[in-house]
């Protein structure tokens, strides 16, 4: 199994303490979390994109760029990259130059988006956003492996034997599909042979399971090898600690901070106990035995191979954050890492032959 740490970057008064960081110092916090999961031995590192308060991650490239110039092994994702708000060429460009900085370490995980806020900023309406994501992702795809292009698209510009450039590093990028509530981006990734990643944060595991079910029939549908299908899975937060009851203790104040900002937007929580966030949703905060069980058995509901984790300490001091994350890969990581099997792919570069020495090539774990 491999692990992530990934971040929306969301700015908003701390949920434990209300204090607000600056924008800068938000930022700051982001690298220093990509450089945190990369000396603990994460496997990855993702940033979100989102047009809207109370997020500042509508530039994900530029994140992950600086990132990669800091770090040498770690995979970037984007989470998600959203295709359906996207000129496809122009998101093309942006993420083959990062496939070269970065070494060939990126991955894309795509979704249509979600906030009323963001679709009316780009002009997409609820009718349209499922068709632009997909005609986008076709797109996308199709200029990743194509030196010239022609296409009729409905939402841009016709490009006529266009070439695009920068050529990318990778050949081809892996593209997963991110998933939360609709079949239309599950069939997308099954159509194209794409690995899954279910968002796995809102709700109880019950609808995420369902998509994933008929992730896995639709891939079947389209003639591929189901031993080839692969699933990653988010969560809706961690702690661990020697004991149940430290964990639980140490994380009621950022869950009771998370109620009363829920309460602040007019937004019903779902669980509106930590006890029922604790017990229903996918949230891993327990001892380190506590979290294992659960991974097991959302896994013999999903048979996902890639899980994250928050990146942020989200109301956790530094101190909690760090050693909780510490805990994970000392105690945790090893065990899921024996029990569940990686994704039936490399987890390095898809480069064929070497990579300039000016960016050393990451190592696969």
């Amino acid at each position: 199994m491999k692990f992530l740490a990934v971040t929306l970057i969301v700015h908003a008064p701390d949920p434990a303490t209300g204090v607000q960081k600056s924008t800068n110092e938000r930022f700051r916090e982001v690298i220093d979390n990509a450089l945190l999961a990369e000396e603990l031995g994460f496997d990855g590192f993702g940033v979100g994109e989102r047009h809207e308060w109370p997020f500042i991650s509508s530039s994900p490239p530029v994140v992950l760029s600086h990132i990669a110039a800091l770090t040498s092994r770690i995979r970037l994702f984007t989470a998600v990259t959203t295709l359906s708000l996207l000129d496809p060429v122009r998101a093309y460009e942006d993420y083959a130059t990062l496939d070269h900085l970065s070494a060939g370490r990126l991955d894309l995980i795509i979704g249509k988006g979600n906030g009323t806020a963001q679709r009316e900023l780009f002009h997409v309406t609820p009718e349209d956003q499922w068709d632009r994501n997909a005609e986008s992702y076709e797109l996308f795809r199709r200029i990743w492996r194509q030196d010239k292009v022609s296409a009729s698209p409905r939402f841009r510009p016709e490009p006529a034997d266009a070439e695009v450039w920068p050529r990318p590093l990778q050949q081809p990028i892996r593209v997963w599909h991110g998933s939360a509530t609709s079949q239309e981006s599950v069939d997308l990734a099954a159509r194209y042979g794409d690995p899954l990643f279910s968002a796995n944060v809102t709700h109880p595991i019950e609808p995420y399971a369902d998509l994933i079910r008929y992730y896995r029939e639709r891939w079947k549908h389209y003639g591929n090898d189901p031993g080839r299908a692969v699933v990653g899975a988010g969560t809706a937060g961690y702690y661990a600690a020697r004991t149940s009851q430290e964990a639980v203790a140490a994380y009621r104040p950022v869950f009771e901070g998370y109620l009363a900002f829920r309460k602040r937007l007019g937004a019903e929580p779902v669980f509106a106990t930590l006890e029922d966030f604790v017990e229903r949703s996918s949230a891993l905060i327990g001892s380190p035995q506590q979290v294992i069980d659960k991974v097991h058995r959302y896994h013999e509901q999903f048979g996902h191979s890639v899980l994250h984790l928050h990146a942020d300490a989200g109301g956790l001091t530094h101190a909690q954050h760090r050693a909780s994350l510490e805990l994970f890969q000392s105690d945790i990581a090893p065990v899921l890492r024996r029990d569940i099997p990686d994704p039936p792919f490399p987890w390095a570069p898809a480069i064929a032959g070497p990579v300039s020495a000016s960016a050393p090539a990451p190592t696969d774990r």
